[in-house]
């Protein structure tokens, strides 16, 4: 097996792992569409690294990282959906990247680029994913209480306003580390996914997590291999290794929890 698969599939591993976990949160605030307008802020950055010749993940990171920042400060300003705000951004940041571009090298941005992930951007990438992870981990508790009861979740002192920004720095992360694995188009597809197949197949909160983060893991090794195997483009074989997941799993599907 040589280093570069190695790379591709521990990238691949820790990626897809912290977006299903990221997932079940997203799926719990039916926020699992705000994953893709934030993925294709993306273009931007790429946009600019094409252009000037650095690395495309130093022009992703910042522009998605903003991205999240205007969304959380739009909607305490003017109150609207996240949703809602997050195609705005969309719109915003595809309109931007098309006036620059060089669509015939766009590849990388479109549908992903993991396995051409360097030793060092695989460390980088599994720090990230451990920080992620711990973040939303320590966040989960008391946003699942502010989907529910917000009133609730004010008296019992939790600072909405911060666990919204960390939330969606979270989400901003997760999106673009996600953009090396499957590209800025169906960044998406990471996130909501496995969230959804573990939700047919889980009896409980705990199990819901734990089947998320694997099924994610799962479909990023099949996509991987099978991609490796029959010469395909990587990103896309391991949402459609997801998708099938997804399909296997309403078979199965259990009562909801």
């Amino acid at each position: 097996m040589s280093s570069q698969l190695i790379s591709s599939l521990i990238s691949g591993i820790f990626i897809s792992g912290v977006a299903g976990y990221l997932g079940t949160l997203m799926l719990s605030k039916k926020m699992s569409v705000v994953a893709g307008p934030l993925a294709h802020l993306a273009f931007p950055g790429v946009a600019l690294a094409l252009i000037f010749g650095f690395n495309i993940s130093l022009g992703v990171f910042p522009f998605v990282i903003i991205g999240a920042i205007l969304i959380w400060l739009l909607e305490e300003r003017t109150k609207l959906p996240m949703e809602n705000l997050a195609a705005i951004i969309f719109a915003s940041g595809v309109g931007t990247a098309l006036l620059f571009l060089p669509i015939d090298k766009a590849e990388e941005a479109l549908i992903g680029s993991i396995e051409k992930i360097t030793p060092l951007e695989t460390i980088i990438v599994v720090i990230l994913s451990l920080l992620v992870f711990y973040v939303i981990k320590r966040l989960y508790q008391k946003m699942m209480l502010m989907n529910v009861y917000e009133d609730l979740a004010v008296i019992e002192g939790i600072n909405i306003r911060l666990y919204n920004l960390l939330y969606l720095l979270s989400i901003a992360v997760v999106v673009a580390l996600g953009v090396y694995l499957v590209g800025g188009l169906i960044t998406a597809a990471l996130i909501a996914i496995p969230a959804a197949s573990a939700k047919n197949i889980s009896g409980g909160l705990q199990s819901y997590k734990t089947w998320a983060i694997v099924l994610g893991i799962i479909s990023a090794i099949t996509g991987i291999f099978i991609a490796r195997f029959f010469h395909l483009p990587t990103g896309p074989m391991v949402v459609v290794s997801s998708v099938v997941i997804f399909l296997i799993s309403v078979i199965f599907r259990k009562q909801s929890f």
